[in-house]
């Protein structure tokens, strides 16, 4: 079991910047994914990056390519997702997720309870 805790959220103005992190407990990060979905009012729930924690390996949704990275840090057993040039459309609740197996943009087992991203125009 992984419980995954969420921090970093908040308000920013267009064009800022924010750090998210998500830290997990019960048991490291290896062998798993983690993805960080994002759910806006009104809309369905998307993925917005992932990486695996074992390689490295990332994705990102297009919207955000070159704006947002996601990386890990190994000895805090904690993800992070820097997001730059924030856009009014970056605005929603983001939510951090793992998952053991395969893929980085589906199938996700665990989640955390979701923070709040607003951006103000």
């Amino acid at each position: 079991q992984v419980q995954l805790v969420e921090s970093g959220g908040g308000l920013v103005q267009a064009g800022g910047s924010l750090r998210l992190s998500c830290a997990a407990s019960g048991r490291t990060f290896g062998g798993y994914a983690v993805g960080w979905f994002r759910q806006a009012p009104g809309k369905q729930r998307e993925v917005v990056a992932a990486i695996r924690w074992s390689t490295g390996s990332t994705y990102y949704k297009d919207s955000v390519k070159g704006r947002f990275t996601i990386s890990r840090e190994v000895a805090e057993n904690t993800v992070h997702l820097q997001m730059n040039n924030l856009k009014p459309e970056d605005a929603a609740v983001y939510y951090c997720a793992a998952k053991y197996g395969m893929g980085l943009t589906s199938g996700y087992d665990y989640w955390g309870q979701g923070i709040q991203v607003t951006v103000s125009s």
